[in-house]
């Protein structure tokens, strides 16, 4: 098991006392997990996940990447949410920073259906006017507004390019098991088809079909994601108590959130991890964010981001913990070069790895903030990789349940989304939404 969790930096803001009062409670959560006893149960389907894909399922997914990256320069994600943010963290943070400017022979990924600009889907249909392409949707009901628009556009686009016969061919639906607009579209034009599992939900989904796909059409070795995820599944069954590296870090924000740090801040040091962060702020954010509870989920990119945000963290508010991924190793080894001239007065960290710099950077940061009132969680993980990165998932998947369980909330429902959904249906002109269009009218008019 790669993943630590340094909770050295929170000494003078908690006491250990506050910390066993909710480490007390760990043993009596899990239960609540493994026996399925709380609420949202029905979508616990993840918790026993990654030992139950097998060798079979991995295959045929590999195959059918296979087939779709020999045929496609481009392959297009058409989804949102959960339904191409963990997909886009793992091909992102195991990708190269620049796989579209390295002119090698590999499918790009590109997404869809993840917002509505005019301007953005133009300039997709432009470049796939002039690209070999495939695509899958990803949707349970096949109805979600961003992705169905979308899609639709998309399906009309490679129809026209290829032929209704040869485009079904280049359509892949990854949907409900036996219902849905998706679901009936992909059975009447014999779209290959993988299946959403009906417990478990979007924001938990990346290591079905939902991300697994997309993943292995980039190139990436899913069989140790997998791998990575049931490590982590196996090592949480073998320690459902107070010292599991999972259970001190949901343990911890607990405590800080009442404590009155209500904001937490993901921390990357490594720019591949930007997309993991947009993931994790969703999973945490869609989890907790009820009943007028729940810590608010933000991040940021360092060092990048301490000339922007920097000043704030330092000295605004005081209601704002981080938790900063901190990777040890890196893939590559730069050393930076003596300069005879030394007009930037760099020459005292000549000979130095990079790495080196930007560790020290971390340190240096994590020390400021501390001083200036910002408590501070270290997950350490030694490298990026498929294994490390499945084990990130997992890991984060079900600390996720810990807190939100011990904040007394559902985490796996999200009444609040429908909200604006209907405001939406109602002012397109969706039928059956006609009173509440009006009211909103009504409303909008004052």
């Amino acid at each position: 098991m790669n993943v630590k969790t340094n909770l050295d930096y929170l000494k003078g803001f908690v006491s250990d006392n506050q910390m066993k009062e909710y480490s007390d409670k760990v043993e009596s959560v899990f239960d609540v997990i493994y026996g399925k006893t709380g609420a949202g149960n029905d979508f616990l389907g993840w918790v026993t996940l990654p030992g139950e894909i097998d060798t079979v399922m991995l295959e045929d997914i590999k195959a059918t990447a296979e087939d779709l990256r020999r045929k496609s320069d481009v392959f297009v994600v058409v989804g949102i949410g959960g339904s191409y943010l963990g997909a886009r963290a793992v091909i992102e943070a195991l990708g190269s920073h620049f796989t579209q400017l390295m002119g090698e022979e590999k499918t790009q990924i590109v997404y869809a259906g993840n917002n509505m600009s005019e301007d953005y889907l133009a300039d997709l249909l432009h470049l796939l006017d002039k690209k070999e392409y495939s695509m899958t949707v990803i949707s349970k009901s096949g109805t979600t507004t961003e992705p169905a628009v979308a899609f639709r556009i998309l399906k009309n686009h490679i129809e026209k390019k290829y032929g209704k016969k040869e485009a079904r061919s280049r359509i892949v639906a990854v949907t409900d098991r036996a219902k849905g607009a998706l679901k009936t579209l992909s059975d009447k034009e014999g779209y290959k088809t993988y299946v959403v599992p009906d417990d478990v939900g979007g924001r938990y989904s990346v290591l079905t079909p939902v991300g697994l796909l997309p993943i292995a059409v980039a190139g990436i070795d899913i069989a140790k994601l997998v791998e990575g995820a049931r490590i982590m599944q196996n090592y949480c069954l073998a320690n459902k108590n107070a010292d599991n590296e999972i259970a001190r870090y949901a343990v911890a924000r607990q405590v800080l959130y009442h404590t009155g740090k209500t904001t937490e801040l993901l921390v990357n040091y490594e720019p591949r991890l930007l997309y993991f962060s947009e993931w994790w702020k969703q999973l945490y954010g869609e989890s907790e964010g009820k009943d007028n509870k729940g810590i608010f989920p933000a991040s940021v990119s360092f060092t990048t981001d301490l000339h922007s945000m920097g000043q704030y963290i330092q000295e605004g508010l005081r209601n704002i913990f981080e938790t900063v991924i901190s990777v040890e190793n890196s893939d590559n080894e730069i050393l930076i070069p003596e300069d005879d001239e030394d007009l930037d007065s760099m020459n005292y960290i000549a000979g130095k790895r990079l790495s080196f710099v930007n560790h020290t950077a971390e340190k240096a940061t994590i020390l400021a903030h501390v001083d200036g009132g910002v408590p501070n969680i270290r997950l350490e993980i030694p490298r990026i990789s498929p294994e490390v990165m499945g084990e990130l998932i997992y890991f984060f998947e079900m600390a996720c349940a810990i807190s939100g369980y011990m904040l007394g909330v559902n985490p796996f429902n999200q009444p609040g989304v429908e909200a604006y959904k209907k405001n939406m249906f109602a002012l397109l002109g969706k039928k059956g939404y006609e009173d509440r269009a009006a009211e909103l009218r009504k409303k909008d008019n004052k």
